[in-house]
């Protein structure tokens, strides 16, 4: 607690495009066969030229504008030289003094406080390729090489490791609602580095900053961050300097390790990349761009509190997800009870999707089939329990649930002649509760309830039980008065 934390963020994304950044080489390489996406661009061979990805730029002013920063009208792309195996060419093309978007920022919320997160810029690049260490031998795979990357740097305006979690949750969200990236950390389509500093408290003036790299997840991203900022509070505590490296989060053993010493921009020799012209872009396509962008989630989240009268929690886990909120609007247009559609949702639907892993997209439970099971409970043809139960069945097979209740026997009993016979015979069955209530302990109807319920397989209708045993225990009383 002597020490303030200093963080800020550097995101990768690869961007939703059908070709690489600079090249015709298709940009869909999940499950493809190594260097099989490749040309000479890609593979860096010499008198290769490349030539500018429109649709990649689209995307970034797209995500520059939802992230409230400036876009340029002129900017550059640049060579960044370091010799890795991963760059082909010995360098990266990117952009660095004139990027394509500057000076925005993201509210993120943390146990019910907002903070205003600044973007500094984010810029377009090209992604390098992906190496594979396997037995002291280095692999390479260049299907990577050349993929659309735009990288989003923040202000150094995070204070915790829960915050940076949520600035990368909200991203996503944000990036996923544009649909550019698809934001899967798992596969690599969005990559993110922590540059982490401490201060004293009281102190304005910033500490050494070390960069924590490979984290791979929002969970990685905390504990990462927690270490580190316990690692260096140690050291200055010994009285020692904390060095500016580069950390790597090692997952298995939850440490952050040295990977090399900390590069700096001259390192890197940048100069304006002479096979590619500026990138000019013009005030019309931009205005054009933003009047094609999506609702964001912020908004979104506002309109369900304010349209369906859902409660901010509600709101926030639907807006959390495009597709989720795209399935919830589809349920409530053909079934208005909006906070019925919302618990099925977030209960059962999201329980059933966590338990195989699953997205929504890939839920074989239509709108329209979650909404004719709804209907069914509304008009009592189910009961909740077996709602439940038909709810799994549709969840495995797709099935409408009218089918599911017809073939299942699952209907509710609501004859109120067949189940007085059975409430009846509950009543015989269990004389000692049956006492207790005419002895006036009126809880044990409870009891009987299950009893019915459970004699007639879930399928009694609860309020009509309820009914007719309250209606002949009274009757018993009565007629026990009436002998005494």
């Amino acid at each position: 607690m002597k020490y303030k934390a200093v963080i800020g963020m550097e995101v990768h994304v690869q961007l939703q495009t059908q070709s690489k950044m600079f090249c015709s080489c298709g940009a869909d390489i999940f499950r493809e066969p190594s260097n099989s996406r490749v040309c000479p661009v890609c593979m860096g061979m010499p008198g290769s030229l490349p030539v500018i990805n429109r649709q990649a730029v689209k995307f970034a002013i797209m995500t520059g504008l939802a992230l409230n920063c400036q876009v340029a009208g002129y900017s550059v792309f640049a060579r960044k030289n370091y010799n890795y195996p991963d760059l082909p060419k010995g360098y990266q093309i990117s952009q660095y003094e004139l990027p394509l978007c500057q000076g925005g920022w993201i509210e993120v919320k943390v146990d019910g406080q907002s903070r205003r997160i600044g973007i500094t810029r984010a810029h377009l690049e090209e992604d390098t390729a992906k190496l594979f260490h396997v037995g002291g031998v280095s692999l390479v795979d260049y299907n990577r090489s050349g993929i659309p990357l735009l990288e989003i740097v923040t202000e150094p305006d995070l204070r915790t490791p829960e915050e940076a979690r949520q600035y990368l949750i909200k991203l996503r969200t944000i990036l996923r609602y544009l649909d550019v990236s698809t934001g899967d950390m798992e596969k690599g389509a969005m990559r993110c580095e922590a540059n982490v500093s401490l201060c004293p408290l009281g102190s304005d003036e910033f500490g050494t900053k070390v960069e924590v790299k490979n984290l791979n997840s929002f969970r990685a991203v905390k504990l990462a961050l927690e270490y580190e900022i316990q690692r260096q509070a140690k050291v200055m505590d010994a009285g020692g300097a904390v060095e500016q490296v580069t950390m790597g989060w090692d997952e298995r053993r939850g440490i952050t390790v040295v990977q090399r010493s900390k590069e700096y921009a001259a390192d890197y020799r940048y100069f304006p990349e002479p096979d590619l012209p500026p990138l000019e872009v013009s005030r019309q396509w931009v205005e054009e761009l933003r009047s094609q962008l999506p609702e964001l989630p912020d908004v979104e989240r506002e309109r369900f509190m304010r349209d369906h009268g859902l409660s901010a929690y509600d709101a926030g886990l639907l807006a959390a997800d495009r597709a989720i909120a795209r399935y919830f609007e589809a349920c409530v247009a053909l079934y208005p009870e909006a906070k019925t559609v919302v618990n099925w949702i977030t209960g059962d639907l999201f329980r059933w999707m966590n338990e195989i892993g699953t997205e929504i997209e890939a839920v074989r439970i239509t709108p329209q089939n979650l909404v004719g099971l709804l209907r069914l409970v509304e008009k009592g043809t189910v009961s909740i329990s077996s709602a439940r139960e038909v709810f799994g069945i549709m969840f495995d097979t797709g099935r409408a649930a009218e089918e599911i209740v017809q073939e299942r026997g699952l209907a509710q009993i609501a004859d109120e002649s067949a189940l007085a016979q059975v409430v009846a015979q509950v009543l015989a069955d269990n004389p000692g509760p049956v006492q207790q209530y005419l002895e006036g302990k009126e809880t044990v109807v409870t009891f009987l309830m299950g009893q019915v319920m459970r004699a007639t397989r879930g399928k009694a209708d609860p309020q009509v039980v309820r009914r007719l045993l309250q209606g002949q225990l009274d009757a018993m009383r009565q007629a026990g008065m009436i002998d005494e």
